[in-house]
């Protein structure tokens, strides 16, 4: 048996959950909640259960102010520290970036690669793209973490990822999809969620991450209520799925 990962990015010890397995029996996953990562171990992505796809929203949901950091421009296997290679695998609902080990010992996925493999995440349209821009200022790339200015910006310039961001509607069916192959009741379905609607919860979740830094450091901060919104900043992989675990949950 492995020992528990290192996190190919920042080389930091991965946090094991364990999930069950479609196979009967259960499973590691190996996550770096900094780098916004999973590592998998061979075809391990290939057997998460329905109801481990949503325990994943959960801890997701639970980690979505956390601080994070862009991935490292060099990533290695934590099996065999061999370099992983970047590429690309297409599903349905996109294209989506994935880090494999050479000697197939496993791959590394961005929670947002992740999400667009199991049908859950969009890439923005341009003018969903203009409108959030006009209400925030900047928002972390769910690729690789790196802070984008939207306002100039129309791809993540360091990884060129396109914006993307969880698409509940696409939720709903792949919930549905899952349900059906698990023998579960379906998922009803919900009102789509506007551009406006992402940039409140955005606006939301800077908040909460201000009031959380002002409370750690125990100082007195402006209240966000003498803030104009286009300077926060936010993360569409976290807002996504602070919207998205409403509607998945029991």
């Amino acid at each position: 048996m492995f020992p528990a990962p290192t996190c190919p990015s920042c080389r930091q010890p991965m946090q094991a959950h364990r999930f069950a397995s479609n196979l009967g029996d259960s499973l590691e996953l190996d996550i770096c909640f900094a780098c916004q990562g999973l590592w998998f171990d061979r075809h391990e992505n290939l057997k998460l259960t329905p109801q481990s796809v949503v325990e994943l929203f959960r801890l997701l949901h639970e980690h979505r102010v956390d601080q994070h950091q862009p991935l490292a421009e060099s990533m290695a296997c934590p099996r065999c520290n061999t370099s992983l290679a970047k590429g690309y695998d297409v599903v349905r609902s996109g294209r989506y970036m994935v880090y494999r080990c050479g000697r197939q010992h496993g791959r590394f996925s961005t929670f947002s690669s992740f999400m667009v493999e199991k049908g859950f995440v969009r890439h923005m349209t341009r003018p969903e793209i203009d409108d959030l821009a006009q209400r925030v200022g900047a928002i972390y790339c769910t690729s690789c973490g790196a802070p984008v200015d939207i306002r100039k910006d129309h791809a993540c310039p360091y990884c060129r990822a396109a914006f993307s961001l969880i698409d509940p509607q696409a939720v709903v069916r792949a919930m549905e999809g899952y349900a059906q192959a698990g023998a579960r009741a379906k998922v009803s379905a919900a009102a789509p969620v506007s551009p406006v609607d992402i940039g409140d919860a955005l606006v939301a979740l800077e908040r909460d991450r201000t009031r959380a830094e002002r409370e750690r450091q125990k100082r007195a901060f402006t209240s966000s209520s003498d803030v104009d919104d286009n300077s926060f900043t936010g993360d569409l992989l976290a807002a996504g799925v602070a919207l998205v675990w409403a509607l998945v949950k029991d």
